[in-house]
């Protein structure tokens, strides 16, 4: 079972079955989407999700005839996306799940397409927190 929220935690969701074909997607739409180099997506069984929403504040978006992309309208973390050429299907950012994920990602897709900044096999430094530049005297390093 994985269990998750966007971001101000009033759109929770629960998938019984695993993420298949897990991918980072570097084309202009998912980067757009997500506001990032790329996203993370993967399938799930349309039959073993589903969304919690007292508030109703899922929101969609047709971006495309028959593709919608769904998210919460308050903090507008995309949720999932949906294509009526197969509805037994749907794209879940991989963002959304606070459990550990079992399936890991089979490829980058569309890199011709990707950022020009972002480099895939970028030798940078890797950090818990912040990078250490971000601290001064004056921003005290916060308590982790």
């Amino acid at each position: 079972m994985y269990l998750g929220c966007c971001l101000c935690g009033a759109i929770k969701v629960e998938l019984s079955g695993s993420i298949e074909d897990i991918i980072h997607c570097h084309c202009s739409l998912c980067r757009k989407n997500s506001g990032t180099a790329y996203a993370t997506n993967g399938f799930i069984n349309a039959c073993e999700f589903k969304v919690l929403d007292p508030q109703k504040k899922l929101g969609t978006y047709e971006f495309k005839p028959g593709k919608n992309r769904y998210f919460c309208t308050v903090c507008a973390s995309p949720i999932f996306s949906s294509n009526a050429d197969n509805p037994s299907k749907l794209r879940i950012r991989l963002g959304i799940i606070d459990s550990q994920i079992n399936e890991t990602p089979l490829s980058h897709n569309f890199v011709s397409s990707k950022a020009n900044w972002d480099n895939l096999d970028a030798d940078l430094p890797r950090y818990d927190a912040f990078e250490p530049s971000r601290y001064s005297t004056a921003t005290p390093k916060p308590n982790t």
